[in-house]
Order: C-alpha cells, then structure tokens, then sequence
C-alpha cells in the first residue's frame, strides 16, 4: 500500500535587515539618476545595506534564530537547513553550514540553493518533498543577500535596485488540508544572459582583467527581465491556485517578489486582489532577491495581515531565468 504523504506548513518565521539604509538621495550623489526618476520607475524609496563585518551567514543566523523562536524550537530540533542566496560567503564551505554552525544547529544536514530571487520558493518547494516523504521533520529554509556587494555602485541601471537582508522559515508537518497545498517551479535558461554576473566562477575565474572589465557585478537587460516577470508572475500564481482546486477568487493574499510596483501590480490585477489584500515593502528594501519574498511574509504575519486558513500566494522570479509559486493554507 502506498504510503500516505504528510502535510507540510510553516511552524515560524524570522526575518532581519540591517540597520544603515541608503535612501535614493544618497545613490543620485554617486551615479547620475535623482529620488523621483527611482521611485517612477521602480517604487524604491530606500534600502538596506549590511555592515562592513556582516556576512551572508551572519545575517542569516540573526534570521533563523528569530524564525526558530517563533516555532518553540531549538536548533538541535532541525534536521536540514536549505539556504537560497546568489551572495554566499564563499564558494565552499555552503553558507547553509556556516550557519549551521553560527546557531549550534548540529543534527542538521546543510546545503545552499541558487535560483536568484526565485531561490526561497524553491527552498519551500524542496523542503516540503523531505516533509512529506518523512524523511526529515523539521528544515529551515533561509533566503539571504548581501548584494551591496555584488552591484556595480557606477551603474545606474543597477544600482538602484537592491539591497540586502535575510528571512528564515521553519517548515515541518501540519494538520492534514493546511500548509503548502500546491507548488510549481520553472526555468529559461535561455534567458540566463539578460541577468548575470559574468566572472568569478569556472568560465571566467577571477583576474587582473575581469576585475579591470568589472564583469564581478551584476550585469542585467532591464527591459528583458521586466517583460519575462510580467508574464510570470501571474501565470504561475494562477497554475498553483488551478493545481490545488481553487479558483483566483479564493485567494485570501498575495506576497511577490519585491522588485519593481509595475511588476507587483500586474501580478495583483490578474489575481483580482485590492492593494489591501497585496504585502509590498519594496519602497523600503529594494530588491533583496532569495530575501525578498520571506522578509515580506513575515513582515505581513506579524502586522496581521495574514490569519489562520487563510489563502496565500508567494511568487517568485529571479535570474536563471527562474520561477517558482506555492499556495499556502495558512495554519498558525
């Protein structure tokens, strides 16, 4: 007889962001753009950006613990930490096992996910399997950056965009009907070109030359990624509501990736959600990629904007070209 999965949800949530902020002002000293061109354009008022000795995993330890606080959990109680950055530490060890050491998480296997900005979804997704399957009860899924580090702060088309940060959940089973209900991943790698840092890894290592031709930063096609999420969002957000028996209507709240209002709207307009019913902290954070979705839906939970069985949507979408979507039935 085959074996009957076990439902999979979210016990906690932790987010952090650093203190120093950088508002529009302060880029429009360095590259030539102004407040009001940021905001049109964007919706980005502001962001955050980690100290000089703050690591990805510092920041992801501050982010788990709270995540494992609000679950009443301990670190040794994880079994998996799954953590979804494009800014590690470095390239070994993971960050995951940095982290696992930072917050004494023993027991805990450790390996780190990159999907860009879809990465956090992605981590969910990967998290219910060992959920359901029983192989592990409890994983900790973190999506964290620092990419203060990774743009290129002469470029104006890039510059503006992001900013770091880091969110954590805790993922193990739930009552049966509630939790993560459907799930859908995708991916373009031909569009891998329009979002990308070109050096630094096995294609071009590092050199006098790659550094002289900064091919260390992000490099992005604006217009081409825009047009790749618009398309996106909504679709996935509609598959996964479609893969678990419901209709768009039944849809209680939305939490985007926080990239850019136009996209976030689309997104919202498809869904038929009022502005009331969508989470954005995009005006204060920028773009935080794997961060961007968890730091929002804690934020939403914790101003109770998010209640008990309700319907949630997270969506997101990121270099790769990626995708990813769940249904949440909320179930704290």
């Amino acid at each position: 007889m085959e074996n009957k999965l076990i439902s999979a949800g979210i016990l906690g949530l932790g987010s952090y962001v650093p203190e120093k902020i950088v508002t529009n002002d302060h880029i429009a000293k360095m590259v030539d753009t102004s407040h009001d061109w940021i905001v049109s354009r964007t919706g980005i008022e502001e962001r955050r950006v980690a100290s000089e000795d703050q690591s990805t995993s510092d920041i992801s330890a501050i982010a788990a613990k709270r995540a494992l606080e609000d679950a009443n959990l301990n670190p040794e109680d994880i079994d998996l930490i799954i953590l979804a950055t494009l800014t590690p530490d470095m390239l070994i060890p993971s960050t995951a096992c940095l982290v696992q050491s930072k917050i004494g998480a023993k027991n805990a296997a450790a390996f780190d996910l990159e999907a860009g900005c879809s990465g956090f979804v992605y981590g969910l997704t990967v998290a219910r399997q060992f959920i359901a399957t029983g192989m592990y009860k409890k994983v900790l899924v973190i999506g964290a950056e620092i990419l203060s580090r990774m743009v290129d702060w002469e470029d104006r088309n890039t510059c503006i965009l992001f900013g770091d940060g880091a969110g954590a959940a805790v993922v193990g089973p739930v009552e049966d009907g509630k939790g993560i209900l459907s799930m859908t991943m995708g991916a373009n790698g031909d569009g891998g070109k329009f979002l990308l840092i070109p050096a630094g890894g096995a294609t071009q290592p590092a050199s006098e030359q790659t550094i002289a031709d900064r091919l260390h930063y992000i490099r992005m096609d604006g217009s081409e990624v825009f047009k790749f999420a618009v398309r996106t969002m909504g679709r996935a957000s509609i598959e996964v509501i479609e893969k678990a028996g419901y209709k768009v209507e039944d849809i209680d709240f939305l939490v985007p990736h926080q990239a850019n209002t136009r996209i976030i709207n689309s997104a919202a307009k498809k869904l038929k959600l009022s502005d009331d019913k969508v989470y954005v902290n995009l005006n204060k954070y920028g773009n935080m990629s794997a961060a961007s979705v968890p730091v929002a839906l804690d934020e939403a939970v914790k101003l109770g904007k998010i209640k008990k069985d309700d319907l949630v949507v997270l969506v997101g979408f990121g270099a790769g070209l990626t995708w990813g979507s769940c249904l949440i039935k909320w179930n704290k």
